[in-house]
């Protein structure tokens, strides 16, 4: 059966048209600015505009690189310490003072997703009767390599120190190894700078071991790593024949790391910016 159409209507298209010179054209100049250069103003003015650094999450690869320096202060006097590194050149130094510890490291993969969580760190330091530790400073060297959007290769420390003025048997320590920033790094590309050794453990001068000279050296960097919230337990009461130990533990955690955006990312976001204020 055929059908019946029933209604039709032709499609209306319609022109206005006016001179260059005209009201209606000023008008539509006027609406064509006012919808694109407010929002352009806008969102420059509110330095949004353009994205001047970026952030993302990453945790870095970190290892041990059984490397270590150590001194135990044993008195009030200047010479009253012993001390040992896996530096032969300083251990040469100390003469007396040289006193080698019992060391036990363990570097966890807690979650097993191909990266190191945690490092457990013991020192066992052997004391005579008369001895008695005060204060403890200790370095440890770490490889760290961040690799998501650039690729940083480097060499870090942390530093652990603590004074007490009652004799301890034991101190206990947990924190963070964080990383601390004082330039953004780039957005892609090999960044090797800080690929250095934090000691110069070939050197034959004293002033090349001193804590002072080492933490000022690499504090002139702009990308460190620092030991953080360590929450130190000084435990006293040490027997005679016991050693002074040291546990500690250092966490790896995800950081978020601050970057140099690229020209990509730059006009994508303000692009977007523009887009949203319209």
């Amino acid at each position: 059966m055929a059908g019946v159409e029933l209604f039709s209507h032709p499609a209306l298209y319609t022109r206005y048209r006016a001179g260059l010179c005209s009201a209606a054209a000023l008008a539509l100049l006027v609406i064509t600015v006012l919808t694109y250069v407010p929002p352009l103003l806008v969102a420059y003015r509110s330095h949004g505009f353009w994205l001047k650094q970026s952030a993302y999450l990453e945790q870095p690869t970190v290892r041990f690189r059984y490397e270590v320096l150590f001194v135990a202060t044993i008195g009030p006097g200047p010479d009253s310490f012993l001390a040992w590194s896996t530096f032969p050149a300083f251990n040469r130094l100390q003469e007396d003072r040289l006193r080698v510890p019992l060391l036990s490291t363990r570097e966890e993969d807690k979650n097993q997703d191909g990266k190191m969580d945690q490092l457990h760190f013991k020192l066992e330091l052997p004391l005579q009767p008369t001895e008695h530790v005060v204060g403890v400073q200790l370095i440890l060297l770490f490889s760290y390599k961040l690799y998501r959007m650039s690729t940083l290769v480097m060499q870090s420390m942390a530093f652990l120190q603590f004074f007490s003025p009652v004799p301890g048997s034991q101190l206990y320590m947990n924190g963070d190894l964080k990383l601390n920033q004082r330039q953004l790094l780039n957005h892609c590309g090999l960044d090797t700078r800080y690929n250095v050794s934090v000691v110069n453990g070939t050197s034959p001068f004293a002033s090349d071991y001193d804590l002072t000279n080492i933490i000022a050296a690499y504090w002139d960097r702009n990308v460190t790593t620092v030991f953080s919230d360590p929450n130190p337990v000084w435990m006293t009461g040490r027997a005679t024949d016991t050693p002074f130990i040291i546990n500690a533990t250092i966490h790896y955690p995800v950081e978020v790391i601050l970057y140099q955006p690229g020209f990509w990312e730059i006009i994508k976001f303000a692009w977007i910016q523009l887009i949203y204020d319209k």
